[in-house]
Formats: C-alpha cells, structure tokens, sequence
C-alpha cells in the first residue's frame, strides 16, 4: 500500500454557483465533514478542488465530490445523503476480502438497476450488500437479511413487498413478528395479542406509509390486502400469493422458524430479518435465527445477505456503536443473552409472552 502523500486536481463544470453552495455546504461543513471521514485535505476556490492525502485517499474524495456534485443538479445535498455516499466511499477504501470480491461485477452496473420502484418515490441501495439483498428477494422465494440496526434490511425488505404489490407480483402483504421484546412481559400490557404487538411493529407501519401514504395503507390494510399479525396467528395457514416479511427473527424459537418458513406457499415471497447480536430469548441457543443459518445455509432457493457495520445509515455514532460492542463481545467472549439468562433464573422480565392469569403456565406462542 502507497503510504505516501499524494495531491489530485479536480474542476466542476458547470460552474454553477448554487450547486457549488449546495455541494459545500454551509461554511464549507460538508467538505469538512468528508476530510474528517476520508482523512484528506480539501482546498477550493470556486469550481476547482484540490486533494490531498494518504494513498488512494485523495483519489476517493475526488471522486466522492465529483459524484455529490452531480446529485446537486436537482437535489439539496442533506447530511443524511452526504452520509450515505461517505458509507459506500469507506466500504470502497477498505473493503473486506469478500466485499472486494463481489465489488467489480456489481459495481460495473448502474445503482439505479437494482433500485426499487414504487409509485410515490425510488429507493435506492446503499453499498454492495443492498444491491446484493434487493437482487436476492427478487430472484429467490426465501431470503434471509441479518445484520445490526440501521442497516435497512427492513426497510429495503417492505419497499420490495411494496414494489411487487404494485406491480402485481403478489395479491398481499403480510408483516409478521414474534411476541417478544427485551425487558417486557406483553401479557401485561392492555389488549389482545395483535394490540400488544401494534407498538413494535411501528418500523414496519412507518415504511408503509412513507413508501404508499397513510390512506393507501389504510384502505388497503381494511381490506386485508395489507395484514399485520403476531407470529403465533400464522400457525395452520397456507399463504399463496403474498409478500411475507418476518421481522425480529432472532426473538423466534426453532419451532417457530419451522412453522413460519412452512406456512409459505405458491407465487409467495418471503423476507426474514433479524439481529443475532439483539436476541431476546431466555437462552441464547434457543434462537431460530441461529439456528436456520446452519440448516439451510446451502439449500438452493435460500438466500442469506449478512449486513455488518459497514452498512449502518443511520448517525455515524451508530457505526461506531455497533463496532464497538462486537468487539468487546468477541474480546472477553460474551453472550449478548447472558443478562437475559441471568434475569430469567432469578424471576426477571425476559421478554416472554404472558397471556394467562397469575400462578397459571404461559402458553407458548408457536
């Protein structure tokens, strides 16, 4: 690796004054924030930059601003977009042995290709693992997206549902979830099951909205076009047809992977989401999540994007977040489930499920 200085030049053309405004943002933030991230030096005056910095370093950032200034010709350069783009400039500077090796196929292709359509906006993949989980959902009935938060593999996994509604791949869309949820014992909470599970699929309804408007959700949701439902309902169902999205899965049993991935019949599309590092289960072993990826790794059919931290759009303290626990897991060899374990010998809230009078079993959701 070439660990020297280097400088490159770049010109902007047009000169456009109001493009440049936007790409530099408000006192220069954004091309500060782009020499914090890519650890360069950026000088301007007008439409020409120079670059400066280690390695490919100052290469990168001329082609991270040459890129950001092309999406100023319509669009305000937000910090979240500015974000997203440093993501992928990151994953491009360093790129883990597998990234490296997938990056020149799929990099070769425009990302608008493997984008998602709906009629009220386009998404967008960010980074060579989306693009591969999109192509994934759409060329195989069963897909697995694992990974920490803010990685969108929910996010992505509904627009896809949204996209073959519309375009009538599938008759509906079911979003599923198991009733678990750290530190809580749902059967304390008002209302039925599917009312005790709304609160925690509100990720789901936000995407909806967004992707369809509230009305269309509505409307749709009335007539059971849309369906939400805890994990426990699906159980003797036979779905044709459909969209079906398991979120959570990390909180399922093996039982309940079992049941769920079964319930899948013809022309139907299946997502599963989860976070093996978030499981929420008395025992960590327990997990249907874990156990699924050793089962049916090489079935063809199935697919498993893994997502890392590399992935994580959401504020960069979220990347470093998520780094910063899996290492100190993988340093003193720790179980995520440990406290969870702990709090279920000594009486605790885990998470359970509790829909039955006091002193009487729990009935078990699968």
């Amino acid at each position: 690796m070439n660990n020297s200085a280097l400088s490159t030049r770049l010109v902007l053309e047009p000169n456009d004054s109001q493009r440049l405004a936007r790409l530099c943002g408000k006192f220069d933030e954004h091309l500060r924030h782009i020499e914090s991230r890519l650890g360069v030096r950026i000088k301007n005056r007008g439409n020409q930059f120079q670059f400066e910095g280690i390695g490919d370093a100052a290469n990168l950032a001329s082609a991270l601003v040459h890129k950001l200034y092309q999406e100023t010709i319509s669009d305000e350069l937000t910090p979240e977009a500015l974000h997203l783009h440093l993501q992928q400039a990151g994953a491009a500077q360093n790129p883990t042995a597998s990234e490296a090796k997938q990056q020149e196929p799929i990099a070769a292709l425009p990302e608008s290709i493997h984008g998602i359509q709906t009629r009220r906006k386009f998404i967008r993949p960010r980074g060579l693992n989306q693009i591969s989980y999109i192509d994934a959902i759409r060329s195989n009935d069963i897909n697995f997206g694992v990974g920490p938060a803010g990685t969108g593999k929910t996010w992505l996994a509904v627009a896809a549902a949204v996209e073959a509604l519309e375009n009538h791949r599938v008759e509906r869309i079911l979003l599923v979830r198991p009733a678990v949820e750290a530190g809580e014992k749902l059967g304390f909470l008002p209302g039925d099951l599917t009312q005790k599970i709304d609160p925690y699929l509100r990720p789901l309804y936000d995407a909806l909205y967004e992707m369809m408007g509230v009305d269309q959700v509505t409307r749709k949701m009335e007539k059971n076009i849309i369906e939400v439902a805890p994990l426990a309902f699906m159980r003797g169902r036979t779905l044709n047809n459909s969209f079906i999205i398991l979120d959570e899965s990390q909180n399922t049993t093996r039982e309940q992977m079992k049941m769920f991935l079964t319930r899948i019949g013809f022309g139907s599309t299946a997502v599963i989401t989860g976070d093996d590092t978030q499981i929420d289960l008395p025992q960590r072993s327990q997990s249907g999540l874990l156990h699924v990826k050793r089962v049916l790794r090489d079935i063809n059919g199935i697919t498993f994007t893994q997502f890392n931290s590399r992935d994580v759009v959401r504020h960069p303290l979220v990347q470093r977040i998520v780094e910063a626990y899996a290492e100190h897991m993988e340093k003193n060899g720790e179980e995520n489930s440990g406290n969870n374990a702990n709090n279920h010998r000594t009486g605790k809230a885990t998470g359970s499920v509790s829909n039955t009078q006091p002193g009487k079993p729990a009935a078990n959701e699968s």
